[in-house]
């Protein structure tokens, strides 16, 4: 056979077999998901991040002994099973034997022990510490007065976790869902020390692992093969775009540029509404939005009758209904409604009419001795750099100017300086603010206000009637009791006036219809692992 002859007839046999009952299928095509995320992440360090954005990628990444479904309810996550003692103290957590990191060791309960220990450390400057409190000697190490050598957690074996509480605390368990808690690798870190976070180097125990980290890029996942549910899991790769401009990530959206947005701009949300609404999620939310005083400079500190006329002359009605427009709703309190099993304590003022409060709020200021014939109201309020942001401090400003004859100056910052101001409270007068629920429980939003928990709480207030009842509250062990205990607290803390309450959060998203296994819930949590992309 001639050789172009012989090319032709193995043409024509590679063709016929491609044809034939044993052809060769086509590869899959990769399935990616572009997520808009918000501002960028100052670090992917599950005990050192803050921050929702941060949040969202950490809980790609790492998995807690608890984690959440696509409702954003709890369920086991690394710990298939955990038993608790008769008195409440003992906590066992059993391992699940597929449990790995992303290089395919196992994780161990000394993975767990040696993570929780450096959350707790003062060294680690977490945010989040306190959330460890409860186990023995957890807040004395956080506090720097014993070793983190002393906490109470031992690594029975391999797969046991032993936690011992200084009490009991009925809502330990649901807190241990939060990225905090996760455990790192032990011996990446012993390799690797503070370089144990960077591509190519972190090892992870959730569904992805850390392929790129390009600042103010994007992050970049890739499925995680040895995560111990890998074979539910959809999507191949995750972007993650921090884009702060609601604006621009719209565009991006409309673009097809992003598969998801982390939130969209109030102003967008009435054409949204006519015309992308199937792609258009509005949900209630468990967060709030808020002002606070800060309570260590004057005149804040010391005068609580001016701090009540402010909060009186904001009208959050009409914020709610006819400038945000996103399903928020007018706050009194500071624990969100839908919080399980609570219901917060109003104020006397939330059944006044706005005019009612407002003349209150100009008679607060008179007698305080600012306004006219007085000292001169001077209000600066900081926000981080937002649009919609910007748009809520104008209109309280115009609120505070016109019934109380305030100067309001207006002073946003990029998320990393502001959110230094804010927790150092280094700024003036007021500060923008908002809290997520960490898990579906009152103490979440309450224990903020804790006079020993730090650069979180939100104002520098300080009442030890208030730590009382929260330390009560941790305490107590049936369920009404303990609820009853919060409902004090936050009434003696909405009587002190530490802070601003303005609205109930709802989230706003767009989602793609290509994506699929959205869904809508009171925590906004939508881990990559349960959507995917048609």
């Amino acid at each position: 056979m001639r050789p172009a002859g012989r090319l032709m007839w193995l043409i024509r046999l590679a063709v016929a077999a491609l044809l034939g009952v044993g052809s060769i299928a086509p590869a899959a095509a990769e399935m990616v998901l572009h997520r808009g995320n918000g501002t960028e992440p100052e670090t992917l360090d599950p005990q050192r991040l803050r921050g929702e954005a941060a949040g969202w990628i950490a809980m790609d990444l790492f998995e807690g002994l608890l984690t959440v479904d696509a409702k954003g309810h709890p369920i086991p996550g690394l710990a298939e099973s955990w038993t608790v003692s008769d008195d409440g103290l003992v906590y066992t957590f059993i391992l699940r034997r597929n449990a790995r990191w992303s290089d395919g060791s196992p994780v161990t309960a000394e993975d767990f022990a040696f993570s929780w220990r450096r959350l707790l450390d003062p060294e680690t400057l977490s945010d989040y510490a306190y959330f460890l409190w409860p186990v023995k000697n957890g807040r004395a190490i956080n506090l720097g007065r014993m070793p983190p050598s002393a906490l109470g957690v031992e690594a029975v074996d391999d797969r046991t976790f032993r936690v011992t509480l200084e009490e009991p605390a009925a809502w330990f368990v649901s807190s241990l869902q939060h990225t905090s808690t996760s455990a790192i690798s032990k011996a990446s870190y012993e390799r690797h020390g503070e370089d144990f976070i960077r591509p190519g180097i972190l090892v992870s125990s959730g569904a992805y692992k850390l392929a790129e980290a390009v600042p103010q890029g994007h992050v970049k996942l890739v499925r995680n093969p040895h995560f111990h549910a890998a074979d539910t899991v959809a999507v191949d790769t995750v972007y993650f775009y921090p884009t702060e401009n609601r604006e621009t990530e719209l565009r991006r959206f409309r673009a097809g540029e992003l598969d998801l947005t982390y939130d969209v701009p109030d102003s967008q949300l009435d054409w949204l509404k006519a015309n992308m609404a199937d792609e258009l999620h509005i949900a209630p939310y468990l967060g709030n939005y808020f002002y606070a005083f800060n309570l260590t400079r004057q005149p804040w500190a010391s005068n609580r009758d001016l701090r009540k006329a402010l909060v009186l002359a904001v009208d959050r009605t009409a914020l709610a209904t006819l400038l945000t427009k996103g399903g928020e709703e007018p706050a009194f309190t500071f624990v969100p409604p839908r919080t399980a099993g609570y219901t917060a304590p109003q104020p006397d003022y939330a059944g006044w009419t706005q005019a009612e409060r407002d003349a209150e709020a100009q008679r607060l200021v008179a007698a305080a001795g600012y306004g006219k014939g007085g000292k001169p109201l001077e209000v600066e309020i900081l926000f981080n750099t937002s649009e919609n942001h910007r748009k809520i401090a104008i209109a309280i400003a115009a609120m505070w100017q016109q019934k109380l004859g305030a100067k309001v100056v207006l002073t946003n910052q990029e998320w990393k300086v502001f959110i230094d101001t804010r927790n150092n409270r280094t700024f003036k007068d007021v500060a923008r603010h908002g809290w997520v629920a960490d898990f579906d429980d009152a103490v979440t939003f309450l224990k903020l206000f804790r006079s020993d928990i730090g650069r979180q709480n939100p104002s520098g207030y300080a009442n030890p009637a208030f730590d009382r009842l929260m330390d009560a509250a941790g305490r107590e062990r049936d369920p009404e009791t303990r609820q009853d205990l919060m409902r004090q607290a936050e009434a003696l803390l909405l009587d002190d006036i530490p802070i601003v309450p303005i609205f109930y959060h709802a989230t706003q998203n767009m989602v793609s219809r290509r994506v699929k296994g959205w869904e809508d819930n009171l925590r906004n949590l939508h881990l990559t692992r349960y959507l995917r992309v048609e």
